[in-house]
């Protein structure tokens, strides 16, 4: 690897586009590709970055233990499989909520999530990938050297520290510009095998990143949002142009599963991220539930019908106490009452002025 130190950037080295390290699907966007790649972490990550993935999903006997043990060391590149996602930097809780679901149950089966850095959608996908112990590329707009925004210092911190990278065409640190953001959009499409977008207005910025992302005949997946809501519009435009609309992580795994030349980890699970096992597992374990099925189980037997009914409606769409109380034909006094334990209870949570299942 043609890593060097350069005495003007802190950088831990630099890629070139004739190097072997290069990350291939990048070089293949030809002109558009960056002539080089200065990097902050481990480029050559292959170590044993699904330790806390093969902690959380370790299968119960000694066969399939064994098993999963020895796919830990048959992992593939942190350039493998990458998926863009990026989103307004105006999130709606629902656009947040949508990140964080889809990207923690995508970047736990070994899917790299590359975005911009950026707050808003982009920082949202960076966390959401860190937490659920997946690897995360961040893109900076910016010199290597200069963390922007700076108040992101401890998710940019976050992602060196779970085996992510932060990469920028540009050394030191040289300030963003407006040209540098589109720029770093070309990079984010180019690096990935899809593009996954969640909430993006008439005149997102996410809209650069999508024609880029068309240009390198890259897959493009949308969360559809309410017609109602304008960071919306240019996401539901693209699925009405073609885009292939998300529902759920299953939509996204199912196209990286088909290629990916790294299976074996892919097919342990199911589309949902827990692990598969056999007809013989799923008997013994429907006649004997886990700890954590018993909690749940006990925990829905204990509700009480008013906030069975709470949390239907509330699985549908967050609302406000007033559209709640219209809906269960209750006073907002009294409903604020009932509210206020549920949240104590940890079953649903007030962001903004709307409730939402927590």
């Amino acid at each position: 690897m043609s890593s060097v130190n350069n005495p003007a950037s802190s950088a831990d080295g630099v890629v070139y586009k004739d190097d072997k390290e290069y990350p291939e699907l990048l070089r293949q966007i030809g002109k558009d590709a960056p002539k080089q790649l200065y990097y902050k972490g481990n480029w050559d990550n292959k170590r044993s970055s699904y330790s806390k993935i093969s902690e959380r999903f370790t299968l119960k006997g000694s066969d399939a233990s064994q098993k999963f043990q020895n796919t830990r060391f048959q992992k593939p590149s942190i350039f493998e499989n990458c998926l863009a996602v990026i989103g307004s930097r105006n999130l709606t809780n629902y656009g947040k909520q949508a990140i964080e679901r889809l990207v923690g149950e995508i970047a736990v089966r070994g899917i790299t999530i590359v975005s911009g850095f950026m707050y808003g959608g982009d920082a949202i996908a960076h966390k959401a990938a860190v937490d659920a112990g997946g690897r995360t590329i961040a893109v900076m707009p910016c010199g290597i050297d200069k963390i922007h925004p700076e108040y992101q210092e401890d998710l940019y911190n976050e992602i060196l520290e779970n085996n992510g990278l932060i990469i920028s065409e540009y050394e030191g640190d040289m300030l963003p510009a407006l040209w540098t953001y589109p720029q770093r959009n070309r990079i984010v499409a180019g690096l990935s095998k899809a593009l996954l977008i969640v909430e993006a207005g008439e005149k997102s910025g996410c809209l650069i990143t999508a024609n880029c992302a068309k240009k390198f005949n890259r897959k493009i997946f949308v969360v559809p949002g309410p017609i109602t809501s304008s960071v919306s519009k240019g996401s539901n435009m693209l699925i009405k142009q073609g885009a292939e609309m998300v529902l759920s992580a299953k939509d996204v795994l199912e196209y990286f599963q088909k290629r990916s030349s790294h299976l074996d980890f892919f097919e342990r699970f199911s589309p949902e991220g827990t692990p598969r096992v056999s007809k013989k597992s799923k008997s013994l374990a429907s006649k004997k539930p886990d700890a954590s099925q018993k909690i749940q189980n006990h925990r829905s037997n204990r509700l009480r019908s008013f906030e069975k009914k709470i949390l239907e409606l509330l699985e549908r769409e967050p609302l406000g106490i007033d559209e709640l109380s219209r809906n269960l034909g209750i006073s907002s006094s009294e409903l604020g009452t009932k509210l206020s334990m549920m949240e104590i209870k940890d079953l649903i949570k007030l962001r903004g002025n709307k409730y939402g299942i927590n």
